[in-house]
């Protein structure tokens, strides 16, 4: 029987480890034999596929210009192989998206004629970045969007930057200039400080309204470029999307940033618990989703293309831990679901909330991965370019459910349990023959900084190849009676792969 076919998954318990205790959350725990729910409701996965197909490059990053050469090394000859790898594996067989900007997007220029750098830059584009961004590109078939300084004020400086970038990653892979980097800010945060000094560039009162101005006079001093935009993070802001792309109709893709929790004040304390609400991953795909449908109706496509688990810089202790792979996990799922067109994650170095780090060691890069990209790597297992999702409906408390079906007929099963105590153990009624192939995606704690793998393997070290199944014993699950029984540890995730038919 073809894999199309329904597939119905039963609830059939969610239970206790008697061993369980605070402090030993994540624990695994054994298989068991099913019995019935409490309440018997069955858990379906509809055989129609809903929404479009995930589109090819949904995973990208997001990097400073300053950071660009603490991840890809300063030699353009020999960029680091392991950051390339593991921005592959985010992307496996398709052409990455990176994007270039942030703050710095307002901080940086590229040197031209004999002008003065203006006291807000701080940053210069060099030849030599110019080459290593040159060589990552190329190594990775990358799409790039580049910020440009609207802060500034001087369209000549962004005009020659433009022509810098582009010249330098070739313009087809320019996917887009994005002009400005949240500029609801602009008015309320300095832009430099001169000896004590605050300067702002903006008045307190600068509005939408006067940045679309400020944009569009930008717009015309970049002849034939696409655009990006609005680059704005502001709720209020982003409800003149619509007002936006009306006036701009160059703006090939419309940009918005988001972070589901907000930690910009050091007395603000956060919580696992507040980081794998529903509000945190469906709440921020309905607020970004909305927009999306916005940016549809003018036929262009939305990427939420700054984002990550906490603004402002994160928090330690929550930040750095396991439960910033089971959010990734979810909310990518949440945002495909919701018609985002894609997803840049933030990565900063040094700071808590960054997706990895890098040393070099007589000669060899060795990568320190972040919890968080393993639960990105796990959706790009789960949900390859073309795939679609298919609806699921009657999860167990506490378990989220998604499933897929990609062009080839795979079905691919993905169980995230945010219990932080109870294992969940479900039976999958699969109408195919054959066995499936679990990958589980866990760590010894849901507060856990390291140990974390996926399908048994690690990503750091100093032969990041990351291929998920290489090295690691394969987990099969046969029937029985025309079933998969698979139980998910507490504060652990597991993706279930059935061969097409």
């Amino acid at each position: 029987m073809p894999i199309s076919a329904a597939l119905t998954v039963v609830a059939l318990a969610v239970t206790l480890a008697s061993t369980a205790v605070a402090g030993s959350i994540g624990k695994v725990l054994a298989p068991g034999r099913p019995v019935a729910a409490a309440a018997g409701r069955p858990i379906t996965i509809a055989s129609k596929p809903t929404g479009a197909p995930i589109p090819a490059g949904f995973v990208g990053l997001s990097v400073e210009y300053r950071s660009l050469e603490a991840y890809a090394g300063g030699n353009p000859q020999a960029i680091n192989p392991l950051f390339v790898q593991l921005l592959r594996n985010l992307a496996p067989g398709q052409n990455f998206e990176l994007r270039v900007g942030g703050d710095s997007t307002d901080q940086t220029w590229a040197p031209y004629g004999h002008k003065r750098r203006p006291d807000g830059v701080r940053f210069d584009v060099t030849p030599r970045w110019l080459a290593v961004l040159h060589s990552l590109t190329s190594a990775l078939s990358a799409r790039v969007i580049i910020g440009i300084d609207l802060r500034a004020g001087n369209t000549a400086l962004a005009a020659a930057e433009a022509r810098a970038l582009t010249n330098a990653v070739g313009r087809q892979r320019v996917e887009a200039l994005e002009i400005g980097n949240e500029p609801e800010l602009y008015g309320s945060f300095a832009w430099y400080v001169l000896h004590g000094q605050k300067f702002f560039n903006r008045p307190p009162n600068y509005d939408f309204s006067a940045f679309l101005s400020d944009f569009s006079r930008f717009a015309r001093a970049l002849p034939g470029q696409p655009l990006a935009g609005p680059s704005t993070g502001d709720v209020d802001w982003m409800t003149n999307l619509d007002r936006f792309l009306r006036a701009e109709p160059r703006v090939q893709v419309a940009t918005l940033h988001r972070y589901p929790l907000k930690r910009c004040m050091p007395s603000v304390h956060l919580t696992a618990g507040q980081l794998l609400a529903e509000s945190s991953s469906r709440g921020l795909a309905d607020l970004i989703g909305g927009y999306a449908r916005v940016a549809h109706a003018h036929h262009v496509p939305l990427r939420l293309d700054e984002t990550g688990t906490i603004s402002c810089g994160g928090q330690t202790g929550l930040d750095d831990t396991f439960a910033t792979s089971l959010w990734a996990l979810d909310t990518m799922f949440e945002l495909a679901r919701a018609g985002v067109d894609g997803v840049n994650v933030h990565s900063l170095p040094r700071l808590t909330n960054h997706l990895f780090s890098f040393t070099q060691s007589h000669g060899k890069w060795i990568a320190k991965v972040s919890p968080i990209y393993y639960g990105l790597a796990a959706f790009a297992q789960a949900a390859p370019p073309g795939a679609r999702l298919l609806s699921v409906s009657g999860a167990p408390s506490g378990v989220k459910m998604w499933a897929t079906r990609s062009s080839d007929g795979q079905v691919r099963v993905v169980l995230i349990n945010k219990q932080t105590a109870h294992g969940a153990t479900m039976s999958l009624r699969v109408p195919a023959a054959g066995s499936g192939l679990v990958e589980r995606l866990r760590a010894p704690s849901i507060r856990s900084k390291q140990d974390v793998t996926l399908g048994g393997v690690s990503f750091s070290g100093q032969a990041a190849t990351g291929t998920v199944t290489g090295g690691a014993r394969p987990e099969l699950v046969a029937p029985r009676g025309g079933r998969y029984s698979v139980t998910v540890p507490a504060g652990s995730a597991a993706v279930i792969t059935f061969a097409g038919h």
